[in-house]
């Protein structure tokens, strides 16, 4: 029997879509039997007719499908109506935010369902071309710039004129990661001055490669400043300190200011004080990437543009959502690849190796249980055994002399 799988409406602003026409007539020659929710891909421009002549079936009755599918695609969490529907033994396959959304794993666990929550997937080579966080990040770093330049009230290449010359632009860039190296090579196409940082020894050269100058206090000790995993992590007080310092400096000559720094499962580290926004020239502009895990500055306003001391602070929601067609396509193949991976194609049937690296990075819930070690409950630490007290012996006193024994 063919593998049923369903591709989900977003719910809210969300305008991605987990499957595109592309990548319905892929996993419609794997053999597998694809269902679309419809008006899917309506908002990043795939219509029901599309995904019709792609091999799919559209239907409006989705829970009805829900029932019976094997595999499941969405961009973003379920609601909790579609995660009840979903049979036993299910595999979810979206972008489920597990850190901050510990009742959505209970949910899924109780359900019964194989939740894999794939921005938690690993860096490693096989895993490139299902990793999400990658692909998405990159459009997200270049939409930073365009809404960097819409907001900023003037030119961003020298213009030498019959009047005069226009200066070059300054950009700045906070986080050498995916989005931080697009944002990079964007602003630099489009001709300002860029200059970035990072915690990651490693980030000079690449931002140097893409003709930015790198910003950087010496690093702590034999401290590369990431994880194994590739991603920064969060530095000591005194480097922090003296990061802050030189930054605060640099950011008060700079026109543009993109903020890219995330780390995994945990709220986005401040880059950017209300002292340092300060101290930006007034028409300046701060574009904040990480403003759904909390933001680099915490005068940002998720979902606005906002003004403060004559500095415009961007704060978008769902920047990849507001390049919808190409987010979606990035998207739906790397959903694709991964489900290709673990497809047995003599078989036809979806073989889920939980013994594999990867299903173990991103695997959440497995037969009524949250199984991924960094959301297990922490053990308390024991309390160190308390000392005994030495009881103090009574010696015996000598027996006076012509005492009877």
């Amino acid at each position: 029997m063919a593998v049923s799988l369903t591709v989900l409406k977003e719910a809210g602003d969300e305008t991605r879509v987990a499957a595109t026409p592309e990548t319905v007539k892929k996993m419609s020659g794997l053999g597998i039997k694809v269902t679309v929710e419809a008006g899917a891909g309506a908002a990043a421009g795939f219509d029901d007719t599309s995904y019709k002549q792609a091999g799919a079936s559209v239907t409006k009755a989705i829970n009805a499908v829900l029932e019976k599918s094997d595999v499941v695609f969405g961009v973003r969490a379920p609601a909790a109506a579609r995660i009840n529907a979903m049979k036993a033994n299910a595999v979810l396959v979206a972008s489920l935010n597990p850190y901050q959304n510990a009742s959505g794993v209970k949910s899924y666990a109780k359900a019964k369902i194989q939740a894999m929550s794939m921005e938690l997937m690993p860096r490693i080579t096989r895993a490139q071309s299902m990793d999400i966080l990658s692909s998405q990040s990159n459009l997200a770093g270049y939409k930073a710039v365009l809404d960097a330049t819409a907001e900023y009230g003037r030119a961003l290449p020298m213009m030498m004129t019959a009047a005069g010359t226009v200066p070059a632009a300054r950009v700045f860039v906070m986080g050498a990661g995916v989005a931080g190296l697009q944002a990079i090579a964007t602003a630099k196409r489009l001709g300002a001055i860029v200059s970035a940082t990072d915690v990651r020894r490693a980030a000079a050269e690449q931002v140097e490669s893409l003709g930015g100058t790198f910003v950087m206090v010496e690093a702590d000790d034999d401290d590369s400043g990431e994880t194994e995993g590739g991603y920064a992590k969060e530095m000591s007080a005194d480097y922090q300190k003296r990061q802050q310092a030189l930054v605060t400096e640099h950011i008060a000559k700079q026109d543009i200011v993109i903020c890219t720094a995330l780390i995994p499962g945990r709220p986005a580290p401040e880059l950017v004080t209300r002292k340092m926004l300060e101290g930006m020239k007034p028409g300046s502009v701060l574009v904040d990437l990480a403003v759904e895990q909390g933001g680099n500055c915490k005068l940002s306003k998720a979902g606005k543009v906002a003004e403060h001391k004559g500095v415009k602070l961007v704060a978008h929601n769902n920047v990849p959502g507001r390049l919808a067609g190409n987010a979606s396509e990035l998207f739906s193949r790397n959903l694709y690849n991964f489900i290709d991976a673990f497809f047995d194609k003599e078989k036809k049937s979806l073989a889920l190796d939980w013994e594999d690296e990867i299903i173990a990075g991103i695997g959440l819930t497995r037969d009524g249980a949250v199984v991924h070690p960094a959301l297990q409950p922490k053990k308390p630490a024991r309390k160190p055994a308390a000392k005994k007290t030495a009881t103090k012996k009574t010696a015996k006193k000598p027996a006076k002399k012509g005492a009877k024994k």
